[in-house]
């Protein structure tokens, strides 16, 4: 019992310690991509002995110290409960999150055998969806709670967006559902095993689905082109307006987790997660009939390292769309999530049911 609790302790520390480092690598990409698009040298200020490191001290020792020491400022008229309270549950239902995402497959140690998931679960799509929907509870209460108009906007256009977006993110992950027939995240990824010359993953089976989601998880996320909660030009910094300090970094924090989460999800849903051409749990068995055996140990390095270069790349992918593209308007927001993408979403169940049924077999 002592043993199962410290290896799930230290899945959970290994977990959040890849989630915060990737979002540190999102923030220097936030900050030295939008430099390079635009031209500009970006953060090099603060320094160590004189060393820079291309702005890394600047992103992950200097800005979050500055935002640690700042003041906490709560204005007048502000329920201070709640202006306390909204921080906290944006950030903590992202996190959560990422306990049924399987970074790995397996791990032998001896006689035990160590699932690479904080938490296995079997309904890990219904977990998922469920923990991403509390954070719109954070945004109308950070809006309400500020006792500022252009919080408030700030709240409303978030909280409509956030709802928006999700059902064409939930129609998407049915047509995944549908394909492999589960909802277990783990099970998910073992099904798209590359054993042949193509793989099994979902961005096969579910290309239109993966353009959804991945668009919706975008604006879920609230990022550029869909920032319209947050758009300085119009609302300063929208429904965090009235925050500084902690609660000002919390909020921040949180936009960047969420950039990681939609990330991971796409890796596990559409890109194999943790699997690699031709990689099983005993090593490598290549399609002209080689083998290349392996120790346990060795696959799990291999299928950890993999689904953290897939999580690396999805979150520059991001980075690099938010300063490329420009921000809709707000009919625009509306029109392509309940137009557009809810639709398209529809039609691609649809489509996916008809093709498992007459074919008779999922993937």
């Amino acid at each position: 019992m002592a043993a199962d609790i410290a290896i799930t302790a230290a899945k959970v520390v290994f977990v959040v310690l890849l989630v915060l480092q990737v979002m540190g690598l999102g923030v220097f990409f936030e900050r030295k991509v939008s430099a390079l698009i635009q031209d500009r040298i970006g953060a090099n200020r603060a320094s160590i002995f004189g060393v820079a490191a291309l702005g890394l001290v600047n992103t992950f020792l200097a800005d979050p110290v500055k935002f640690l020491v700042k003041e906490d400022v709560v204005p007048t008229g502000t329920d201070r409960l709640l202006h306390f309270v909204a921080p906290v549950l944006t950030v903590v239902p992202v996190l959560v999150t990422f306990a049924v995402i399987p970074f790995g497959d397996v791990l032998q140690v001896g006689s035990r055998t160590i699932d690479l998931q904080a938490a296995p679960l079997n309904v890990g799509i219904l977990y998922v969806l469920a923990m991403a929907s509390l954070g719109v509870y954070g945004v109308v209460l950070a809006g309400w709670a500020s006792n500022n108009r252009w919080s408030l906007l700030g709240g409303i256009r978030g909280s409509a967006q956030m709802i928006s977006y999700e059902v064409a993110m939930g129609l998407a992950l049915i047509g995944i559902i549908v394909v492999y027939g589960t909802l277990d995240l783990q099970a998910i990824v073992r099904a798209q095993v590359w054993g042949g010359w193509l793989p099994a993953w979902g961005i096969v089976y579910q290309p239109v689905g993966f353009l959804i989601f991945l668009t919706a998880g975008v604006a879920e996320s609230k990022r550029v082109p869909f920032d319209l909660p947050e758009a300085e030009s119009e609302l300063v910094a929208g429904y965090f307006t009235e925050y500084s300090g902690p609660k000002h970094l919390l909020f921040m924090m949180s936009d960047f987790v969420e950039v990681v989460l939609v990330a991971a999800l796409v890796t596990t849903l559409f890109f194999g997660g943790w699997q690699l051409p031709w990689l099983f749990r005993d090593g490598f068995h290549l399609p002209w009939g080689a083998a290349i055996a392996l120790p346990s140990w060795a696959v799990a390095l291999l299928q950890v390292t993999s689904f953290a270069l897939k999580l690396v790349f999805f979150t520059w992918f991001q980075i690099v769309v938010r300063w490329t593209l420009p921000r809709f308007r707000y009919d625009q927001l509306m029109r392509l999530g309940w137009q557009g993408l809810l639709p398209l979403s529809l039609a691609n169940v649809v489509v996916s049911a008809l093709v498992v049924v007459l074919t008779g077999r999922s993937a």
